[in-house]
This record gives C-alpha cells, sequence and structure tokens, in this order.
C-alpha cells in the first residue's frame, strides 16, 4: 500500500510543480514582475508543494 501512496505522491507532485511553472511562465505574471518584481504566490505554492509531494512520494516507493 505505501509503494501505491508513493507513486500517487509523485504524480501529484509532477502535476503540482508543472502547474507552479505554468503559472510562473504565463504572461501575466511576466507582466507583474516586469513591473514590480514579484512572483504570484500561486506559482511558489505549486513549485515548493510540488517538489514537497515528489520527495515524500520518492520515499514512500523505496
Amino acid at each position: 500500500m505505501n509503494r501505491v501512496i508513493g507513486i500517487v505522491l509523485i504524480v501529484v507532485g509532477v502535476a503540482l510543480a508543472w502547474w507552479g511553472y505554468d503559472i510562473y511562465d504565463s504572461a501575466s505574471a511576466q507582466f507583474r514582475r516586469a513591473l514590480d518584481g514579484e512572483t504570484p504566490w500561486e506559482a511558489w505554492a505549486g513549485m515548493v508543494g510540488g517538489g514537497i509531494c515528489f520527495l515524500l512520494g520518492l520515499f514512500k516507493v523505496k
């Protein structure tokens, strides 16, 4: 059962990281970064949360 949970966490982590990077690379985020230098918090939450889920999944699969 731990292996299945680990695989699900890996898939969710990759999806979250992809979603966060997609937001980070969007036109509105680029415009915002050009004006005030701020990155949307959704982008950071997706990328960091995705990385954490991915790492937790790797440890569960081992």
